[in-house]
């Protein structure tokens, strides 16, 4: 109760001492919500339309599942690696100025996929496409705060939640759609002309006051080293143990000095700081989570559809479809939901339902009708719509409003880490066996989101998390 207290003081007294800073007039505020909107809608779709044609690369390209699994890798640990430094470099430079050089860095990386011949090729530039998502994603969190009125917080979420679920929607099935018509380099020229016409957009983003202080680049190289050595290292487990031990070695002793180093400074690149509130710490944790339980799940089960199950990939684009749509369909539910209940209860049923429904994924039989899998991939959805929103919020709101940059940066932190995680284990689960490397992949995500559920549980027997009515 004293974090809420304090939580709620923070907040009343930053609108006592900048009333005209609680978000933007309209219709200003409706032509930058579109802004962000599409944003979100260009990001989600390009981080994931690569999943479902992960199969059809790794035919066209002659590289085996652990191999193409890369692709999508290389892509999010760019994007974890350099999030929070761009976090940092927005305060600097202004949101607007690094919104407008990640769509440039963005389109660049997308036209460089289009041509990609080969494997090496077509992961240098999701790297640099990872460069531009990163950007783009780093200040998401922050700009919600800016644009919307407080009292409208959990709209603006909300919002941004079903903007994701319509855009996880769209992407199998125009991936599929694209497949089935195209080589699969087009699925990367999608982004092309949506790119250009946000940078035409970036007008109408906020303004934020820029604040005056040196960009810490040493953070920033430790920063990589710590996220991108703890992946690399987690990928390399089984196939090069020794290399793995090095990769590990360094993310500790990058972690180490990081952390010294961050808790010397006031407004540190890494907020260390952020995660001694209890609350803050924890939603955080199940975030991550979640998002590794729906990077295994998104990643495996292509795998399992097309190779174990002999589906096309216009049906696997089908079933993937239903996730988003139980996503797009329960997210303003949650959002009136959490103005009532706590974070712990609706994140806790959200991964329970999660849970559930890829248990019933796993112990379906293979010649059962392709319709059930669907309803299971649609109860996973829900679940993980149910969780967002709630858990979302306690993030933003456990913090102080003057670090809305570092925790906006902290919840895609959370996210791409928990994607991340997903996507070397699944990585893993291919080396150790190629023809049930998918298998075990949902069997993973089973256990990830089960444990969440425990977390959540503890979060609310514990009272931590936090509630904002």
């Amino acid at each position: 109760m004293a974090i809420t207290e304090n939580i709620k003081s923070n907040l009343k007294e930053t609108r006592e001492a900048h009333p005209e800073q609680d978000g933007l007039p309209t219709p200003q505020r409706y032509l930058a919500i579109a802004t962000l909107l599409l944003i979100i809608a260009i990001s989600v779709i390009d981080s994931s339309i690569t999943n479902i044609a992960l199969p059809t690369i790794s035919k066209d390209l002659n590289i085996a599942p652990a191999s193409a699994v890369w692709i999508v890798n290389a892509y999010t640990i760019t994007i974890i690696a350099t999030l929070l430094p761009f976090s940092s470099l927005a305060e600097k430079i202004g949101f607007k100025r690094l919104l407008r050089i990640g769509i440039i860095i963005f389109l660049i990386g997308a036209i460089g996929s289009m041509f990609a011949d080969t494997l090496s090729h077509l992961i240098t530039t999701r790297i640099i496409q990872g460069l531009g998502c990163s950007a783009l994603m780093s200040i998401f969190g922050g700009l919600v705060r800016h644009i919307y009125p407080r009292r409208q917080l959990a709209l603006g979420i909300s919002l941004n939640a079903m903007m994701v679920g319509a855009s996880s929607l769209l992407s199998p099935s125009l991936g599929a759609f694209i497949i089935g018509i195209a080589s699969w380099h087009w699925i990367y020229g999608f982004a092309i002309p949506l790119s250009i016409i946000t940078f035409v957009m970036t007008t109408y983003v906020p303004r934020v006051k820029r604040i005056d202080k040196r960009f810490d680049y040493l953070s920033a190289i430790l920063n990589a080293l710590a996220l991108g050595g703890f992946i690399a290292a987690l990928d390399l487990i089984f196939s090069q143990p020794i290399l793995s031990g090095i990769f590990l070695a360094i993310s500790i002793l990058a972690t180490y000095f990081l952390y010294r180093r961050c808790l010397e400074q006031d407004t540190p690149l890494v907020p260390f700081d952020l995660l001694k509130i209890v609350s803050f710490r924890d939603a955080v944790i199940v975030s991550s989570m979640s998002f590794a339980c729906a990077s295994l799940t998104m990643i495996s089960t292509p795998f399992y559809f097309q190779s174990g199950l002999n589906m096309s990939p216009t049906t696997v684009g089908l079933l993937f479809s239903s996730w988003p749509i139980a996503t797009l369909i329960v997210a303003p539910i949650t959002a009136r939901l959490s103005n009532k209940y706590p974070a712990s209860i609706l994140a806790g049923l959200g991964s329970l339902m999660m849970a559930i429904s890829l248990a019933c994924l796993l112990l379906l039989p293979v010649d059962s009708p392709a319709i059930y899998f669907g309803f299971c991939l649609f109860g996973a959805g829900l679940g993980f719509g149910f969780f967002q929103t709630p858990n979302n919020k306690a993030i933003l709101l456990s913090a102080p409003p003057h670090r809305a940059s570092a925790t906006g940066g902290m919840q895609s932190t959370a996210r791409l880490f928990g994607q991340c995680i997903g996507t070397a284990l699944v990585a893993v689960c291919f080396t150790l066996s190629t023809e049930n490397g998918h298998y075990y992949g949902i069997m993973l995500a089973c256990i990830v989101i089960s444990l969440a559920s425990l977390v959540n549980l503890s979060r609310y027997l514990r009272k931590t998390d936090v509630s904002v009515f």
